[in-house]
């Protein structure tokens, strides 16, 4: 995957987000996830009250999702209409959940956009990452955000390496990825739009849009036939 790949116009259909302006303010994921949480504190304050409700002091969930007593809420953070929040959530702050998306028992969140739809349903990590439009990640897999070297993240593009300047950095996942059960998402991966992850894979660098990722170096492209 090219470094023009990556643009948030590439990856994403920013109509299926309420952070749709901090997508076309900038030009590559990277630059914003350091942004998540200031965008999320402004845009909370402008959020219609006969919609939703206002807990603590920047904390806004839509008045139709029940959220469970067991469930953990961080400063910081927006849940949309239809979400589902389901028990033993934990949400770390600097978190919006876009329409309709679920959040699922003991799934861990931090300083993350999910987009509309997005499933992360159950025993997932995901943390400085952004998920697109219906991205599904399979039960126990996670994003890992932070290198055990703890040096700054880059990406590995197909045309150079991408310095980001971030400490911590996850996952860039586009629209209508699958990603398997187990799976891990190392820092700085980026998954192109409706591509499949196998699962238990440990996933480095990144995988270019309709893709089926078996294992590092074997990367096969997607046919109607593998969609079938």
């Amino acid at each position: 995957m090219k470094k023009e790949e990556m643009k948030n116009s590439c990856l994403f259909d920013t109509t299926h987000t309420m952070a749709r302006l901090l997508f076309e303010q900038n030009e590559y994921p990277w630059e914003v996830i350091p942004k998540i949480g200031e965008f999320i504190a402004s845009l909370g304050e402008r959020l219609p009250k006969e919609e939703y409700n206002h807990i603590g002091k920047a904390i806004w969930v839509h008045k139709s999702v029940k959220v469970p007593p067991t469930a953990c809420l961080a400063e910081n953070m927006i849940v949309c209409k239809g979400a589902q929040i389901r028990h033993g959530a934990f949400f770390r702050g600097n978190v919006l959940v876009g329409e309709g998306a679920v959040v699922g028992n003991s799934t861990e969140l931090k300083n993350v956009i999910l987009f509309d739809g997005v499933q992360v349903p159950h025993y997932n990590y995901v943390g400085d990452s952004i998920l697109g439009y219906k991205a599904h990640l399979g039960a126990s897999a996670l994003t890992s955000n932070v290198k055990s070297d703890k040096s700054l993240v880059v990406i590995h593009g197909e045309d150079g390496d991408i310095e980001t300047g971030l400490k911590k950095l996850g996952a860039i996942v586009g629209d209508h990825v699958e990603v398997g059960c187990g799976t891990v998402l190392n820092p700085g991966t980026v998954v192109g739009s409706n591509s499949n992850i196998y699962p238990l894979s440990s996933v480095r660098g990144c995988v270019a849009a309709n893709s089926i990722y078996k294992k590092q170096g074997e990367i096969a492209e997607k046919t109607m036939a593998a969609e079938e």
